[in-house]
């Protein structure tokens, strides 16, 4: 039976309430563990990595101090530190809800296995995690500073490590559940859904995105989408999707293999 490699997202804004600072959405959380645990019943087929992002934890402090810029005074590391902390706080809140619903995660702080030179990968050390893997476990990483040998340090997001991940560890889905439906080609109307985009139409999609979206959310769809691209290019048979987990069943559906939101692939 063939293997199917699993790199889920659950997005910072889908997890905690981005209008209250470091607020969990408790109801939320357990809901996807919950789908998380239905989805895997009985599946002996599937190796998932969870990852998720900072929300109103991380994000706050990392613009106040502009970590992702990189750092270099006294100031700038007790601002990394803080981004640290926060992202913790959050990681905790999710691997304990995980653990109380009987999913076996373990924490991988990106922070302790990844070293990064200009904001782009250097290193990581894959033994631990495969290990992990090996043994029935399903990592759980996170968006989270690491240090970089050019500029200090900066910020992974969780799709960040998950690129760090596929090269040592190449994936056959990403699934980004975040609170879009999927990406609209004219946001914020929405009512235009782009069920698929493939490789080759990438240089017609996103000026599209870029263009019909307001600046600080469009920036991150649009590198959602310019990174899983760059993923598909270098693993071809990689598929990719971004959905939303507000509604019900949508991750469970996802992770048992039916199509929601938009889907990226190679054509």
């Amino acid at each position: 039976m063939k293997v199917r490699r699993i790199f889920l997202k659950l997005g910072g804004s889908l997890i905690t309430d981005k209008h209250r600072a470091a607020t969990a959405r408790l109801d939320i959380i357990e809901r996807l563990a919950d789908e998380i645990q239905l989805a895997l019943r009985n599946k002996t087929n599937i190796q998932l990595i969870i990852g998720h992002g900072s929300g109103s934890f991380g994000h706050i402090p990392a613009k106040q101090y502009q970590t992702r810029q990189g750092v270099h005074t006294p100031e700038e590391w007790q601002g990394f530190l803080e981004v640290y902390r926060q992202a913790r706080k959050l990681n905790q809140i999710v691997y304990e809800i995980f653990s109380q619903k009987g999913l076996p995660v373990i924490a991988f702080p990106p922070s302790a296995f990844i070293q990064a030179e200009n904001k782009r990968l250097a290193e990581w050390n894959p033994k631990p995690l495969i290990s992990a893997l090996r043994a029935g476990f399903i990592p759980l990483v996170n968006g989270d500073v690491v240090f970089d040998s050019q500029i200090g340090g900066t910020i992974f997001s969780t799709e960040d490590v998950f690129m760090a991940l596929a090269t040592s560890l190449p994936p056959t889905e990403i699934l980004l559940c975040g609170i879009e439906e999927g990406v609209f080609a004219d946001f914020p109307v929405c009512s235009r859904l782009i069920s698929k985009i493939t490789l080759h139409e990438k240089d017609r999609i996103l000026p599209l995105i870029q263009g019909s979206a307001a600046p600080d959310v469009t920036g991150g769809m649009v590198e959602k989408v310019r990174l899983m691209l760059e993923l598909i290019q270098s693993i071809p048979q990689l598929q990719a999707m971004i959905f939303s987990g507000v509604t019900a069943g949508n991750l469970q559906g996802a992770l048992s293999g039916i199509p929601t939101g938009t889907l990226l692939i190679n054509e």
